[in-house]
């Protein structure tokens, strides 16, 4: 008996110990962890500055990848073009990242060897007339053939660090205009460079002038493969082409 009762007063002191309290602790299920995730801050980011209506977030999540790892002189401003628009929608957004909101939302023009209405070829090769993607660094301001201009240096080498030799620079165009989309159907095109309409160019020269980033962006398997800054999509990301393939088999049914 006395056996017993040494044993079964062994086990009581060891369930009672701190050690043992706190793994039965620890294995408590966490329901609200569960239930509601917590976000990634970047898709916080994208949510706070209410960017579902100007930029996909698959474009601003790859974009931000750059943007928190590369240094620039001017981090409070942050230009993004999707070129997975087609020219007749409004591919570069302006962003105040210091105030979190967005500048300017316009129409840019895409190189003429970079395809019609949609650039779906790029090119870093002298002679090309196609656009680079990747990310950039802004420069100095000139006056040139096209009016106030400004360059723009390629930060990724391979992919578009021949811009400044090709004289890829952001500047204002006539064929870059709603009015050209209206009786064409797209926009006119470049030699590779990025050309805004005649109106906002000055202004937005002026705001992204003297080392801010720049990133053009396209659904691209080759940018993909060869950059060293941009990673494959997230799960959410992926999720959200998912639901669009979805949407598009069943408008297609309907």
């Amino acid at each position: 008996m006395r056996s017993i009762f040494l044993v079964i007063l062994t086990l009581l002191l060891v369930s009672s110990s701190p050690s043992v309290q706190k793994e039965i602790k620890v294995k408590k299920p966490q329901t609200s962890d569960i239930s509601e995730p917590t976000p990634s801050l970047i898709e916080s980011l994208y949510q706070s500055m209410d960017l579902a209506s100007v930029l996909k977030f698959d474009a601003f999540e790859k974009a931000m990848q750059g943007y928190n790892t590369l240094s620039s002189k001017n981090k409070d401003i942050f230009t993004i073009i999707d070129f997975t628009l087609p020219s007749t929608d409004k591919r570069m957004v302006v962003l105040d990242m210091k105030n979190k909101k967005v500048l300017y939302h316009t129409i840019v023009s895409h190189g003429r060897n970079s395809g019609e209405k949609y650039a779906t070829a790029f090119s870093n090769r002298h002679g090309s007339y196609q656009s680079s993607l990747g990310f950039y660094v802004t420069r100095n301001t000139y006056q040139g053939g096209n009016g106030y201009s400004l360059v723009i240096d390629g930060l990724e080498k391979g992919i578009n660090d021949q811009a400044k030799a090709r004289a890829v620079v952001i500047h204002g165009a006539d064929y870059c205009s709603e009015s050209i989309i209206k009786s064409t159907g797209r926009l006119g095109r470049s030699y590779g460079c990025p050309a805004l309409p005649r109106e906002v160019t000055k202004p937005i020269i002026n705001t992204i002038k003297d080392g801010s980033l720049l990133f053009i962006y396209a659904d691209n398997k080759e940018y993909m493969a060869n950059t060293k800054i941009v990673k494959p999509s997230t799960e959410r990301t992926l999720l959200a082409q998912s639901d669009e393939v979805n949407t598009t088999k069943e408008q297609a049914v309907l």
